[in-house]
């Protein structure tokens, strides 16, 4: 499975942006994608996580703010981000979970830099 990740960039406190990732590849094997970030000096944490079945999963403190949804059929998840705050700076990585979710497939990153 490959992930490919896009919509980052630079924006003001308040403002919105929408994360795209596409799969390929194996993706039949794809049981779950979400997506994690990871601040300059900080370790990466969970931020959103869409299951097959339509369950999904956030972050507590970014539930409010964040909106995890998929197009199941092309295999694209979107990270929907609003209200941001200079503290969602980090880079944000696609991920997918396997089969029986034993295994984690990563995208390469995509920059959100949000100003003050």
């Amino acid at each position: 499975v490959q992930l490919q990740a896009s919509g980052g960039g630079l924006v003001q406190a308040g403002g919105s942006l929408r994360l795209s990732c596409v799969a390929s590849g194996s993706t039949f094997s794809i049981s779950a994608m979400g997506w994690y970030r990871q601040a300059p000096g900080k370790q990466r944490e969970f931020v959103a996580l869409l299951s097959n079945d339509g369950t999904t999963r956030y972050a507590y403190s970014l539930k409010d703010r964040f909106t995890i949804s998929r197009e199941k059929a092309q295999n694209i998840v979107y990270l929907q981000m609003s209200s941001l705050e200079p503290a969602d700076t980090a880079a944000y990585y696609c991920n997918a979970k396997g089969e029986s979710w034993e295994t984690d497939y990563w995208g390469q990153g995509t920059l959100v830099t949000v100003s003050s």
